[in-house]
């Protein structure tokens, strides 16, 4: 199926897949999860022909069509319901692949009927993409760079912050997304809750407990609890608390500063910046994959 453009032609159905996938993937990118469906068969008298797709957000937002009338609604709410409260069905199957036959009096059919007289028969993929972690790595020294080469192994992207500038830079961080050098209040300044939301996760392993701890009050004074990126400190349990005192005292919200991960990796005996990396970045993984033994 195409899509009319500006002069009142149907698009080729190629063009609209591209559409609706560029849409997906900076979606994807900023870090959103994207439901998408996509018609794979079709036959008789069906609005929409193989290659359609409807891809939509938690939030609400949408593109693309895969026909509309009660078709598109049937697989609308589908999509919902594998955003909202389907998710671990989802991984477990990798999606859905649903008949539908456009005749409301359909019997004895293996297919869902729906309340038209079309009489033709659709066949719909439906599947969830998640973004890929994006780790923002404030702190570009030997554990920074171990996670960098642990994110690249997993196709991971990564991106780099640290008030050095010889610390981000692309020679040592060659495939980083970003790189960042400044100071703290120059990175913040740039940034909102909702840029940030690129990121699945900020790691601070500053060598300066000072820059790191400005930047987690910078942090917990902008980002809402239960949105991306995490937050997650390295550090030793006294270093936690004398922070923790200190954003109290400036009047971060409890639940704010108690969202923050400290000290961050799956406790695995890890020691060095390998090591540390290893158990963080599958910290992370358990995370993103909503892993119930994290407690």
């Amino acid at each position: 199926m195409g899509e009319r453009n500006s002069k009142g032609s149907v698009a080729a159905p190629g063009i609209v897949t591209k559409a609706v996938l560029t849409w997906v993937l900076e979606r994807l990118e900023r870090g959103e999860s994207v439901a998408m469906a996509s018609v794979i068969e079709a036959s008789g008298s069906v609005p929409g022909k193989p290659g359609a797709r409807l891809a939509l957000t938690p939030s609400g937002a949408r593109f693309g069509t895969i026909g509309g009338a009660g078709l598109e609604l049937k697989v609308e709410n589908a999509l919902k319901g594998m955003l909202n409260g389907g998710r671990q069905e989802v991984r477990k199957k990798g999606g859905k692949v649903e008949t539908f036959v456009l005749y409301k009096d359909a019997k004895g059919e293996e297919a869902t009927p729906l309340d038209s007289l079309c009489g033709g028969r659709v066949t719909v993929a439906m599947e969830v993409m998640d973004p890929m972690p994006h780790i923002l790595i404030a702190g570009g020294g030997h554990v920074g760079r171990a996670v960098a080469i642990v994110c690249d192994t997993l196709g991971w992207s990564h991106s780099v912050f640290d008030v050095r500038s010889e610390y981000a830079d692309g020679n040592r961080f060659p495939f980083a997304s970003e790189l960042h050098a400044g100071s703290v209040s120059e990175f913040l300044d740039g940034e909102d809750s909702e840029s940030m939301a690129r990121f699945s996760d900020v790691l601070l392993l500053g060598h300066d407990w000072a820059i790191d701890q400005e930047m987690l009050l910078g942090l917990m004074g902008s980002l809402e609890v239960d949105r991306r990126p995490r937050v997650g400190a390295i550090g030793s349990t006294v270093k936690w608390n004398a922070f923790r005192d200190s954003a109290m005292a400036a009047g971060i919200p409890e639940e704010s500063v108690d969202s923050v991960r400290c000290p961050i990796g799956l406790d695995i005996g890890a020691d060095s910046p390998e090591e540390i990396a290893i158990a963080v970045c599958a910290e992370i993984m358990a995370l993103e994959k909503s892993v119930d033994s994290l407690d």
